[in-house]
């Protein structure tokens, strides 16, 4: 059965009615993990921007409204999402449209986290259902600082385990007026790490660093800001290798590809690992050792997309991040083992702590976390 209500009141009853999980589902274009539910709250019709102040750089829009709206809307005005969610649908083979509630449930942030933060750390606001039905809201629409449970953040990457979100207010920011990007040439990944750390600690406000074949260090800005700080961040990395610059244009097309993992859309398995930045060499040579994948780096080598056709490097890779500090995801493959990375015993409790606080019955995304 699928559940498709219209408003926040709608959502509510259709919840407090609910005899059986669902799987509560925005636009359907991240179909990641395996849940035990098999009716459906499609999230998809409460849609709609309730509010956009340019000058506040503030946004509020309904959970369902797509994407490619927000961003149309914001372009209007030269803003946009500075986090830079990730189309999930080059990839995945799916269809329909991101939401900008998924992007927010998933916690989606693309390259520039590096520079200006996650997906939550735009979050202002947040309104949403719980399990027993009842409407909750958390934050507002500025900035401030927050008693209690932090809801805005919780909820930003709680893939839907905790409540169905019906609105979400956001800050966004102003686009730059240009950028362009430096080609790096090096030879291995202790090389990229070490070039992409030496970008990111120089005073020259890199806003991406990473790696597919070349490493590759985004800057923007006012043109001659730009045009200033390419010729002194290429003298600093002119150790590392050769380099190249793109201008806007390239530069653009090139973090989209980047940011939506364009060249792994045909393989079978995709696995996304995060570690220290000094952690990934020794995790990616380990891995060689025993898997055949390609690998790119982002985050400044704090973080590694792995794509191959064995469902076994995603098993070593969650094993791997176990023992020393990281996690690992399958963002693409079989779902019978588990997607997300298993819980150490403490934060197992507090994970159940807080879904028996908002979902007491169970009833949103069952066993998601858990299994896939």
């Amino acid at each position: 059965m699928k559940f498709t209500p219209k408003t926040e009141a709608e959502l509510a009853e259709i919840v407090a009615g609910l005899q059986a999980p669902v799987k509560v589902q925005g636009g359907g274009t991240r179909a990641i993990g395996h849940t035990t539910a098999q009716d459906v709250l499609d999230m998809s019709g409460i849609r709609g921007v309730v509010e956009y102040e340019p000058g506040a750089l503030t946004l509020v829009a309904k959970a369902g409204t797509p994407m490619a709206e927000i961003e149309a809307l914001l372009a209007a005005e030269k803003q946009r999402l500075s986090f830079e969610p990730m189309d999930h649908r080059v990839l995945l083979g799916t269809q329909g449209a991101p939401t900008i509630g998924g992007a927010v449930a998933a916690n989606v942030s693309g390259p520039r986290r590096i520079s200006v933060g996650a997906c939550r750390d735009f979050a202002l606001g947040v309104r949403f259902v719980d399990g027993t039905g009842r409407a909750l809201k958390n934050g507002g629409r500025v900035m401030k600082n927050v008693t209690g449970y932090d809801l805005v953040k919780l909820m930003a990457g709680s893939w839907g385990t905790l409540g169905a979100m019906s609105e979400v207010s956001l800050k966004v920011m102003p686009c730059p007026e240009t950028e362009a990007t430096l080609a790096v040439h090096v030879t291995d990944a202790a090389a990229a790490v070490e070039a992409m750390s030496a970008a990111l600690g120089s005073p020259y406000e890199v806003t991406g660093a990473a790696q597919n074949g070349p490493v590759y260090l985004r800057i923007e800005g006012f043109v001659p800001s730009v045009a200033y700080r390419l010729d002194a961040l290429e003298a600093v990395l002119a150790r590392f290798g050769a380099v190249e610059r793109l201008d806007a244009e390239a530069s653009a097309t090139l973090w989209q590809d980047l940011r939506d993992l364009r060249a792994f859309a045909g393989h079978a398995v995709v696995t996304r690992v995060s570690l220290r930045p000094t952690d990934m060499p020794a995790f990616l040579a380990a891995a060689q050792a025993e898997h055949h994948f390609e690998t790119q780096l982002d985050w400044g080598g704090g973080l590694a997309w792995l794509a191959s056709d064995k469902e076994s490097l995603a098993d070593f890779a969650q094993s791997y991040c176990a023992a020393h500090g990281g996690h690992a995801t399958r963002i693409k493959g079989s779902f019978e083992a588990c997607a997300f990375q298993p819980e150490a015993a403490g934060v197992a409790r507090l994970s159940a702590g807080l879904r028996q606080r908002f979902d007491p019955k169970g009833l949103f995304n069952p066993q998601l976390m858990a299994r896939g």
